[in-house]
């Protein structure tokens, strides 16, 4: 993850009126406010292709998706200038079903995620197995299903919340398998995910050991 702006804690209201004035984005973790980096064509390309597959399969059904420039809160229901915890982020996918839920008049902080998808970056991926995880189960109870997406092979992870709130993990490593996420009724083929991302020749020599439950802990 990028170094923050300041070392200065900053209160959730002050970010929001920081990212509010500004065309750059800006990650909020506990008082900390940090710019968000650019990204590489590979990780353009999947994101692309990933809302194509995503949204077309959404039309017409009560879920909608919203790609990576729309913020998502994971953290308590607080008053935002008295408080500094807190997580603000962009998923770079997130679908929600029926109504969005917002955080104020503004309507640009969802709070009702139900499916969040990253496409792993060697700066964020860490963040987005660790505490990013640990944040939207812990704060995000609408959330049903994380999906991670790596840029440099095909590997897809999949995080599925179960009904005692432990999370199951699956794996999908081959070029032809299809990801089906039953919460939101889609299915995301990997041919068409990695469409136009040329991986390097010793991509496909690195299997990963498959898992019954998120590494991070179920809440």
């Amino acid at each position: 993850m990028a170094t923050p702006q300041s070392q200065i804690l900053f209160t959730v209201a002050h970010y929001l009126r920081v990212e509010r004035q500004s065309n750059e984005r800006y990650l909020y973790l506990d008082g900390e406010i940090y710019a968000m980096a650019g990204e590489s064509p590979q990780h353009a390309t999947i994101c692309m292709n990933l809302a194509v597959s995503v949204g077309t399969q959404l039309k017409g059904s009560r879920c909608q998706a919203w790609s990576k420039d729309f913020k998502v809160r994971s953290g308590p229901a607080t008053q935002p200038d008295k408080t500094t915890r807190g997580l603000y982020s962009y998923p770079d996918l997130v679908v929600f079903c029926g109504a969005p839920a917002f955080l104020d008049e503004h309507r640009d902080v969802l709070l009702n995620p139900a499916v969040v998808i990253e496409v792993l970056s060697p700066s964020t991926e860490a963040f987005d197995r660790g505490e990013k995880f640990l944040r939207y189960q812990n704060w995000n109870p609408s959330l049903t299903d994380y999906l991670l997406i790596s840029q440099t092979r095909p590997l897809v992870e999949h995080f599925i919340r179960q009904l005692d709130g432990s999370w199951s993990y699956h794996v999908y490593q081959a070029i032809t398998d299809a990801v089906p996420i039953p919460a939101i009724d889609c299915t995301l083929s990997l041919v068409e995910l990695y469409d136009r991302v040329e991986f390097p020749p010793e991509a496909e020599e690195l299997p990963i050991e498959e898992e019954n439950e998120s590494p991070h802990g179920a809440k």
